[in-house]
């Protein structure tokens, strides 16, 4: 035993009560023999940065942090953030080196975590991305870095794909000739991977994708957000001819595992957590 008080974490966002983080990073903690305490944060919609100062200034040592507040944790650690959330536009994970706060966005490293875990490595494969938006820009440049071979970003606002196509490849010009965008209703045909980066499945909608031909033999359809039940694009999937649907519950567990290297500087193994999390799902 030691007295040493255990260190402090905490998830913040608004609503937070659902936020399965706490059990994720006390298992990870388990596993690597460290003491900490982890938390559940809620901050007023427009009161996010004095929560987080607090927060700090009473000893905390890191946070993750979730809707709707990922954008303004960009604005708080402006000053010190990795390339991954320099060119997401958004943070995922706070903590305070030196007396300064330093950001990062994980989601992209957990995405690419779970596709390999699912044997659906990118590289060299064609990867469509369904969706514009934060969740879209936060895993561009893992996927185009794990040397995808052609990535085509779509959406129901064909304008907002294009803007987003424009802003990658003008801050990646490495990568531009493997980038390509356009209108939810023209995404192309045979992908390996189908990534639904949009928030219809939790209003139980799946986004208005073409019913054949857009699934290469063997190809992975796989969905950012996750529940007890497959999703309306795995449903939607499924009967267009993915071989393999998958939800975003173990990108979740990824961006984490990410989170708690940064903090910790050790990476857990995620499948006990992965599994345990499932069970709970199911039972629920």
């Amino acid at each position: 035993m030691t007295d040493t008080a255990p260190l402090r974490y905490a998830v913040i966002g608004n609503p937070i009560g659902h936020s399965r983080s706490p059990a994720i990073h006390e298992g990870f903690a388990r596993q690597c023999g460290i003491r900490l305490e982890y938390e559940r944060l809620l901050a007023p919609i427009d009161g996010f940065a004095p929560v987080v100062n607090t927060f700090f200034a009473g000893g905390g040592q890191g946070l993750n942090v979730t809707v709707p507040f990922k954008e303004e944790a960009f604005s708080l650690a402006r000053e010190n953030l990795s390339p991954r959330a320099a060119l997401a536009g958004a943070v995922n994970t706070l903590w305070m080196r030196e007396g300064r706060l330093h950001g990062c966005n994980t989601d992209g490293v957990g995405l690419l975590a779970d596709l390999r875990r699912l044997g659906h490595d990118p590289a060299g494969r064609r990867v469509l991305l369904v969706g514009a938006g934060g969740a879209a820009r936060g895993v561009l440049l893992p996927l185009l870095e794990s040397g995808c071979a052609h990535l085509r970003v779509v959406n129901r606002g064909p304008g907002r794909a294009a803007a987003l196509h424009a802003a990658m490849a003008a801050a990646l010009p490495q990568f531009q000739d493997r980038l390509a965008s356009g209108p939810l209703t023209e995404p192309g045909s045979r992908w390996d991977i189908v990534i639904n980066a949009t928030s219809g499945g939790l209003a139980g909608e799946a986004p208005a994708l073409p019913g054949s031909g857009l699934y290469a033999e063997g190809a992975l359809a796989y969905d950012m957000v996750y529940g007890a039940r497959p999703t309306p694009f795995m449903e939607q999937a499924a009967a267009a001819g993915a071989s393999r649907c998958a939800d975003g519950l173990g990108m979740l567990v990824g961006q984490a595992a990410a989170s708690f290297e940064i903090w910790h500087g050790v990476l857990p193994e995620t499948e006990n957590i992965l599994t345990a999390l499932r069970d709970q799902l199911r039972d629920a």
